[in-house]
């Protein structure tokens, strides 16, 4: 039992961090694509993903021709002090929207 316990309580906390991870590439991937649409759209793409991404994202919006791409990437919280820092990413990328004022970053 004395053996044992241990190795559970870091079982258990990698599975938590890997839910975390999951729950965080999730939330990048509706940042990325709203922000993509937004500056599809002619709107500020960093202020809509910033408003969707997990905290401590970092959104970084590239217009290149017609077509917008967005990347998301987010530090996941990890549960345990000896796990791994991890961090997820998520790309969208959007068409140019016709009649549009032009994709803003």
């Amino acid at each position: 039992m004395a053996a044992g316990l241990p190795a559970l309580m870091l079982l258990l906390f990698a599975g938590l961090t890997a839910v975390e991870a999951v729950t965080t590439k999730a939330g990048c991937l509706d940042a990325a694509r709203e922000a993509a649409l937004a500056a599809a759209r002619g709107e500020s793409g960093s202020t809509a993903g910033s408003r969707h991404a997990p905290p401590g994202a970092d959104v970084s919006v590239t217009v290149a021709g017609d077509r917008v791409t967005v990347t998301v990437r987010a530090p996941v919280r990890s549960f345990g002090a000896r796990l791994p820092r991890l961090s997820v990413s998520a790309t969208a990328v959007a068409a140019v929207e016709p009649g549009s004022p032009g994709p803003l970053p």
